[in-house]
């Protein structure tokens, strides 16, 4: 049972699952790392720990990231958006931040870009 503090929680909009969408960004670049879930237990393991950990919905469990691949996230800040459904997370990413290895999840595919 998650220890999240009830004042949060009562400010997060989760979805139908009980899902929050969490976006990392790389601390002093503004970098988007990548999109994943987290839960309220995945959220306070977060703030407790520093350690950006969410939750796998093909797993069904919580993953800390890097705990397996080395690929770490260390959290400087936790912001909720302003309508409680999305969180951002500011941190400092060590190795590859998509499962790929790509350093972002957001560098395969470019479906629009401005013209120089």
């Amino acid at each position: 049972m998650s220890e999240l503090d009830p004042e949060i929680a009562d400010r997060l909009k989760r979805n139908a699952d009980g899902l929050v969408a969490a976006i990392a960004q790389q601390r002093g670049t503004g970098e988007v790392l990548m999109m994943a879930w987290m839960d309220d237990e995945a959220l306070h393991r977060t703030l407790t720990t520093r350690r950006a950990t969410y939750f796998s919905r093909s797993r069904g469990a919580h993953w800390v990231k890097g705990e397996t691949s080395g690929h770490t996230q260390h959290v400087h800040e936790v912001r909720l958006d302003c309508d409680g459904d999305a969180l951002l997370l500011v941190v400092d990413q060590q190795g590859a931040a998509c499962h790929t290895g790509d350093h972002t999840c957001f560098d395969a595919d470019v479906l629009l870009a401005v013209e120089s």
